[in-house]
């Protein structure tokens, strides 16, 4: 609260943004308006309520404390990943509501769009920034509804793609230190935000369609990137990890091929050992790179579903019942701070510790501190349980030796299938 409480002008929305705050921390199962009220002893929602439509306080400069509290804490040298989520709503007044797709369900639901960025290094990943996405022709085109949503006036629609490029920029102009964009097909398929990320001079592993056409060796003529895969020999695969998984590593056969002209830009191909399934990226860096490293920033793409999962499993990211643009920007941002904070504390718990290069999998008796086990010792201590202290974190204990026990043995039994597998 230090951090955001000079975002307030007044005393009583600030002692209801940290009730709020402690709400989205708490056991509580919904985190809406009403359910936060009673987890903070008030009498009706009406503060909170005021808190996200009336109260006068800037949800954009909080997101800025949001990501100046990330970066400071997950350190510099960053990744950024663009991905967008959905918010299954019922009715037609939630501002950007329609009927469109939506990963969350996985069909087409009545929905709202969210296009948010996260920031990841090796000591953790947050969301950093957001945007909700306004459909053109249902909403853009409707002046009626955009001023009953409270849409801005001057609003221009703008593509997912555009909205990701805007969040980059920001983070980029704000300080943050990141070398690589990373993003699915709905963002590695728009070359205006590849370009973009070229010229401001950050390196890119964008996912693309199999459909997409790149030249080889200067040729003139475009060739699908599926063809050029079909033909690769089998000395162009290297076996590497995407990064460890909850399973264990995440090994895959990787090619890259060489793109246009110079040597920074590539055709990166992941092969699944099993399914023998292709995925494509399209790669641009700044400096010459090794393919371990494309392979890296490829698997970091995919912190941003823990981050999804942990927002709104954790912190209720998409428990709000509220239909105002004001509204669902400010619920978002300080769900978002919430995560930053369990983010913070988990990453600031979990000093850097030599790994045994021979057993990796053995380095630790426990796992480390993860934010849901964070958040469950926190409501421990909001709400103090019929247990003493030393109990709790004995069970602490108890839970991540369990968790390491599990993960060691997922890593015995993938050992066989390594790199010399």
């Amino acid at each position: 609260m230090a951090r955001i409480a000079g975002r307030f002008g007044r005393v009583e929305p600030r002692a209801t943004a940290r009730a709020y705050l402690l709400g989205l921390l708490s056991a509580t199962e919904r985190k809406n308006c009403w359910q936060l009220a009673e987890q903070a002893g008030h009498a009706r929602p009406g503060p909170m309520q005021r808190l996200l439509r009336y109260a006068r306080w800037d949800a954009d400069a909080v997101r800025d404390d949001v990501r100046a509290y990330v970066v400071d804490h997950l350190g510099d040298d960053g990744v950024l990943i663009v991905d967008e989520t959905g918010f299954v709503k019922k009715g037609s007044m939630s501002a950007g509501v329609q009927r469109q797709y939506t990963g969350t369900a996985g069909r087409i639901e009545n929905s709202q769009v969210g296009v948010f960025l996260a920031y990841a290094t090796e000591r953790g990943r947050s969301l950093i920034d957001r945007r909700l996405y306004l459909p053109e022709r249902s909403w853009c085109s409707d002046p009626e509804r955009r001023h009953a949503a409270g849409v801005p006036e001057d609003l221009p629609f703008a593509t997912k793609p555009r909205l990701a490029e805007e969040m980059i920029v920001a983070a980029v102009d704000a300080g943050a230190t990141a070398s690589w964009v990373t993003g699915d097909e709905a963002y590695g398929q728009d070359p205006q935000l590849r370009a973009r990320l070229e010229r401001i001079g950050i390196g890119y592993v964008m996912a693309v369609a199999c459909s997409t056409r790149v030249r080889i060796n200067q040729g003139r003529t475009p060739v699908r990137a599926d063809v050029l895969a079909d033909h690769l020999p089998a000395s162009a695969w290297q076996r590497h990890s995407a990064g460890a998984g909850a399973k264990g590593p995440r090994y895959y056969d990787w090619a890259w091929i060489h793109i246009g002209t110079g040597v920074r830009r590539h055709l990166l191909i992941r092969r699944n050992r099993t399914t023998g399934e292709l995925a494509f990226y399209l790669c641009w860096s700044p400096t010459q790179v090794t393919l371990h490293e494309l392979v890296r920033v490829a698997g970091v793409r995919w912190s941003v579903e823990e981050c999804f999962q942990a927002a709104k499993g954790q912190v209720g990211l998409d428990h709000y019942q509220v239909r105002h643009w004001t509204s669902w920007h400010r619920h978002i941002t300080l769900a978002m701070l919430a995560l930053a904070f369990l983010t913070a504390l988990a990453a600031d718990a979990n000093p850097a510790r030599p790994a045994d290069p021979q057993h990796p999998a053995r380095s630790h008796d426990l796992i480390m501190l993860t934010v849901p086990e964070i958040r469950h010792l926190l409501v421990a201590v909001f709400a103090p349980p019929a247990m003493t202290a030393a109990r709790l974190l004995h069970l602490s204990t108890w839970r991540r030796r369990h968790q390491a026990t599990a993960r060691r043995s997922h890593y015995q039994r993938r050992s066989a299938d390594g790199p010399a597998g």
